[in-house]
């Protein structure tokens, strides 16, 4: 398989998980990007915040028509990861490849293993670790180019008190205002990257995005997120074994 018919097949995927569940499709992109289409993992984090970008702006929109975000809200959680996404963002560039693959698998691990536990139950709001959590996503965005959906949706839930029906919309409000932030630090480097691949990655993840949230309709919601955990347990592994050789 070539790696153009790769890209689309891999940003097929990405769209698909991220307007389905909110979360974990930016995940599996940065590994799209160095295992099928051969980019270093600086280049891979930073092509996957605009490929995030992209598609969380698509999924948030179809979530919008629907009254399925809360604006306010999702726009106070955000400001407090913008400063923090913007430090990360700068900074990337400084750490060892190696140290970034480890630091990925570790994160996709995480993932999987908030996706299988599910939802938090609704705790009552507090404001000041709503904030610590914020300003930690934004980080982990600007740093490894990830939208941090999966955390973004529990901390919504548990210590937000937002129901499960807009924490899915407004995670996609807090991982655009994170991905566009840490994407705008790094322009100076986008002239390097391939935009031959990223541009037809680009454009079926923002397809798939488009249909995911019919299609989490149509299927058992629990039995896709596992699915998903199980995916992302296995890159993880692969990452974290590629970290120790590198």
């Amino acid at each position: 398989m070539t790696a153009f018919c790769l890209a689309l097949l891999a940003g097929a995927v990405v769209g698909l998980s991220l307007g389905a569940l909110g979360a974990g499709g930016s995940v599996l992109t940065v590994p799209a990007l160095i295992y099928f289409l051969d980019f270093t993992p600086e280049h891979a984090t930073t092509a996957a915040l605009l490929i995030v970008l992209t598609t969380s702006l698509l999924a948030l929109f179809t979530h919008a028509r629907a009254g399925a975000v809360r604006w306010r809200l999702g726009l106070l959680f955000a400001a407090a990861g913008v400063v923090p996404a913007a430090l990360a963002g700068a900074y990337h560039s400084m750490v060892p490849p190696a140290v970034l693959t480890g630091a990925f698998a570790a994160v996709a691990a995480a993932a999987a293993l908030t996706m299988l536990r599910g939802p938090a139950p609704a705790e009552r709001v507090r404001p000041v670790r709503a904030a610590g959590v914020g300003a930690g996503l934004g980080a982990l965005t600007g740093f490894l180019g990830v939208g941090g959906g999966f955390l973004t949706v529990p901390a919504l839930v548990g210590a937000l008190a937002v129901p499960m029906t807009t924490a899915v919309g407004t995670s996609l409000l807090v991982i655009s205002v994170n991905a566009g932030t840490a994407f705008a630090v790094r322009l100076g480097t986008v002239a390097a990257l391939n935009w031959a691949l990223i541009g037809p990655f680009a454009a079926t993840a923002l397809l798939g995005a488009w249909d995911g949230k019919r299609l989490a309709a149509k299927l058992n919601p629990v039995a896709l997120r596992r699915l998903f955990a199980v995916v992302l347990l296995a890159v993880a592994a692969l990452m974290l074994t590629d970290a120790l050789f590198l």
